[in-house]
């Protein structure tokens, strides 16, 4: 993700929270002063109730923005669920039970639940989705009761409306009310799992480059460091071969810096051909008798350009071991089709009896590679003799991009 489309998705984050705060907590202010200050204006409410539900008022208000904010800059678990400031809590619910008690004294089933209803709502929005549940469905039987009762013991014929109007807004009220939460929290996650994604992008490339010039310098410096030795060698009894192996030193050099310039502008990428034909050089130069079996329709096999960088990689890796880790005196390489697969094998007949001298990390990385490709990578090791083998299928596969990373 690149730096424009997170500093977009983040002005969208920001303006999805401005609407949210205005849809929950501007939205319960509203409903407060609207419904419960236009009771307070009214002429018939005795000045005995309206002095401690103005206070009441004020103290919901307040406890209700805070708790709802709060609440906003939370991203709650479904496991772990975000904890409420327990005085603006105890607060809130004081404040709602004065302005149910006093409107309910007075006979009025429309007003008396505004406020439970709202103190409920935000409860449940700091509880875990199970005892959300139970709490809501809970405060709307128990709305049930309250105007009921004392529609009953007035006897005003108003029963049906007393009873049944707070429990539907309660209910109405928690899914106004957790609705928009819950897209917020939605969409949070959403913005945290992309961010998560470009640093995850940003990292594998960093280890893709990374094994990528560890790759390319190793392999360059192990033959440039085989060829000094011979060149070292022979420069008292051979000075002409000397020159020739110093010339290919220098040409080597020149090599390791064009691919490393290659690497870091992303240009370079391993052939099996390359490999195979630069396996046979090096070899050769080192005093390796190198026997080459190449199968003609193994060459001209379709194999996908990431087929062909996975099995190249192999031979490097391959060829490196035979330098680093043993004493060949002969290897051999063999490319085929076979039951469906191309089939790589490369052996040679020197390896070290130092446990794990030639079953490096590289290998490892390039047997989950070829899994994850539908092929398959294996090493054994049968006295001085050392076999790597790897396969891949011939057909077309969804393969992971031969660029996600390199053999370390």
């Amino acid at each position: 993700m690149g730096d424009g489309s997170i500093e977009r998705t983040a002005a969208g984050l920001t303006s999805f929270r401005r609407y949210t705060w205005w849809t929950v907590p501007g939205m319960t202010v509203c409903v407060l002063v609207v419904f419960v200050g236009a009771w307070l204006l009214d002429g018939d409410v005795p000045l005995w109730a309206r002095a401690p539900a103005a206070v009441a008022l004020a103290v919901e208000m307040w406890a209700s923005v805070v708790l709802l904010s709060r609440r906003l800059a939370l991203l709650p678990s479904t496991d772990v669920p975000p904890e409420a400031p327990l005085g603006r809590l105890i607060a809130a619910v004081g404040a709602g039970v004065v302005l149910a008690v006093f409107p309910l004294a007075l006979h009025d089933y429309g007003l008396w639940p505004v406020a439970p209803a709202l103190v409920v709502a935000i409860v449940a929005t700091y509880l875990p989705p199970r005892r959300r549940r139970a709490l809501i469905a809970g405060a709307v039987v128990l709305a049930l009761l309250p105007g009921g009762v004392v529609s009953l013991l007035e006897g005003d014929g108003e029963l049906a409306y007393a009873a049944l109007f707070p429990a539907g807004l309660v209910a109405f009220t928690a899914w106004v009310t957790l609705g928009p939460l819950w897209a917020w929290d939605t969409a949070r996650r959403l913005d945290e799992a992309r961010r998560l994604e470009a640093e995850l992008a940003v990292r594998e490339e960093r280890l893709r480059f990374a094994a990528d010039l560890h790759d390319i310098q190793g392999h360059h410096l192990q033959v440039i460091a085989l060829k000094s030795e011979l060149a070292a060698r022979l420069v008292d009894v051979d000075p002409a071969r000397a020159a020739v192996e110093l010339k290919e030193i220098r040409q080597l050099s020149a090599d390791a810096l064009s691919d490393t310039r290659a690497v870091v502008q992303g240009y370079r990428r391993t052939s099996l051909d390359d490999e195979i034909g630069n396996a046979t050089r090096v070899l050769a130069a080192a005093d390796i008798d190198a026997r080459m079996t190449l199968d003609p329709a193994a060459v001209a096999a379709g194999l996908t350009d990431s087929a062909r960088h996975l099995l190249g990689l192999v031979m490097r890796e391959a060829t490196t071991n035979v330098l680093r880790h043993s004493r060949a005196g002969h290897a051999e390489v063999d490319y085929r089709i076979a039951d469906g697969s191309a089939r790589l094998r490369v052996s040679n007949d020197g390896a070290e009896d130092r446990p794990g001298a030639s079953d490096g990390t590289g290998l490892r990385t390039l047997a989950e590679r070829l899994e994850a490709a539908g092929g398959e990578l294996t090493w054994k090791r049968d006295g001085p003799l050392f076999v790597v083998t790897a396969a891949l299928p011939t057909r077309p596969l969804q393969s992971p991009n031969p660029a996600d990373g390199a053999a370390r």
